[in-house]
């Protein structure tokens, strides 16, 4: 049974913060030693990942919590759609379009691994652990891994809507949000693992990485041309675009939803295809990546030439943080029969991904970012994107919006193929 962890030794947001902080300022600082110890070290171990990981050891120690704590919701929903915004203001729409159908590809291919994989995850450990898949009526396991399906192939609208369908037992849904968390953010970190390794993957899968570089090529070569030494004036600025923008897709993501929930009955209606467009989240991440875009066409892209994405990476990290806070290590074997389950589904989508990559010769990047646009969503696919290139983050926002249009559909076919293997 899933039960909530004891209160942590540090509960005020305000001293956490600090933490993280000091964790991120560490890991930035002792990866940018060119000798010895850390040198070796990072060269194994992305430093992204350990901003990842630091914060996961501070929470499985019970010095931290995110059950205790709102640092995950304020980087997201303030923090995020900021980074959106400073991230897309040089964005290049035509280099974006050059780089072809196979982000698309990818992108469906870890949606087809989510829904077939959940299925054959059950059959397979009813092989030597039935009761871990069985259940009867609200209690059926099958009922509660729908909630993930919606989670991994869109989000949390999408997630919230499976638990609307299928109505699974309150009391037991707390263990599918654990083996949410726990495999998804080790597959993240697996995946992080590899950009490190990005050429020789890129080798192994004989990719033509071309249209990517030169989208790189254009926007650094952009970057040098408009580079100047920043003032308190173009901070101000860049943070008055920033913010404001978040507060009008704030703003209107609240109106938009509420109306559409209000008026439309597909949307309000949780068992409806449509329910996510109810999401507020959802809008505001659409608005914000919409208003940088439109920024890119104005003069407000020069920014990019006082350090504009580097702030929105700063948010980024701080995101990653926090999203790091959500891993307790130490509940990893609370429920292990179903935690294999979700290691073994998860196992799936990633065969599958790496063999339509090698089929089409696709590189890592549209393999990782299509991978976290469906099981990370819009708080994950633009860290991961970034990783490559800050040029690239927008690719990763348009793919997990994608993620949510095709989330509830996609979540419902293979909540109906696991009960089909449930009853096998």
């Amino acid at each position: 049974m899933y039960t909530l962890s004891a209160q942590p030794i540090i509960a005020n947001d305000t001293v956490v913060f600090g933490l993280l902080t000091l964790a991120l300022g560490f890991i930035f600082f002792t990866s940018n030693i060119k000798t010895g110890f850390w040198k070796k070290f990072y060269s194994i171990v992305p430093a992204v990942l350990m901003c990842y990981l630091l914060p996961a050891i501070l929470t499985s120690s019970g010095l931290i919590s995110d059950e205790t704590s709102n640092l995950y919701f304020m980087a997201s929903r303030y923090l995020l759609p900021a980074a959106l915004i400073l991230m897309t203001l040089s964005i290049d729409l035509k280099a974006i379009a050059n780089l072809g159908s196979k982000a698309l590809i990818m992108f469906l291919t870890g949606t087809t691994g989510i829904i077939i994989g959940g299925p054959i995850a059950i059959l397979l450990v009813s092989i030597f652990s039935p009761e871990t898949v069985g259940g009867n009526d609200f209690d059926a396991t099958w009922r509660g891994l729908s909630t993930i399906a919606g989670s991994w192939i869109g989000g949390g609208a999408n997630q919230a809507a499976m638990l609307e369908i299928f109505q699974y037992n309150p009391e037991k849904y707390g263990g599918m949000v654990l083996i949410d968390i726990v495999v998804a953010n080790v597959w993240m970190a697996i995946i992080l693992l590899g950009v490190g390794k990005t050429e020789r993957i890129d080798k192994w899968l004989k990719a033509d990485t071309s249209a990517i570089e030169t989208l790189k090529l254009k926007v650094t070569e952009f970057t040098k041309k408009i580079t100047r030494v920043p003032t308190l004036n173009d901070y101000i600025i860049m943070l008055c675009l920033a913010f404001t923008a978040v507060g009008v897709a704030h703003f209107f993501g609240d109106h938009i939803s509420n109306y559409l929930t209000n008026n439309v009955d597909a949307v309000s209606d949780k068992k409806s295809f449509l329910s996510f467009l109810g999401s507020s989240f959802f809008w505001m991440v659409v608005l914000a990546t919409t208003i940088g875009i439109a920024l890119s066409f104005t003069k407000a892209k020069n920014y990019e030439g006082a350090g504009a994405s580097k702030i929105g990476s700063v948010f980024i990290y701080i995101l990653v943080a926090t999203i790091g806070m959500k891993m307790d290590l130490g509940k990893v074997l609370e429920n292990p029969g179903l935690i294999a389950v979700g290691f073994i589904w998860i196992g799936i989508h990633a065969g599958l991904m790496i063999l339509v990559a090698k089929l089409i010769r696709a590189p890592y990047f549209f393999l990782a970012v299509g991978s976290q646009a469906n099981v990370g969503g819009a708080a994950s696919a633009p860290v991961v994107a970034a990783e490559f290139h800050p040029s690239l983050t927008s690719v990763g926002v348009l793919l997990a919006v994608l993620g949510y249009v095709v989330g509830t559909g996609g979540a419902l076919f293979c909540a109906y193929l696991m009960e089909v293997a449930s009853n096998f």
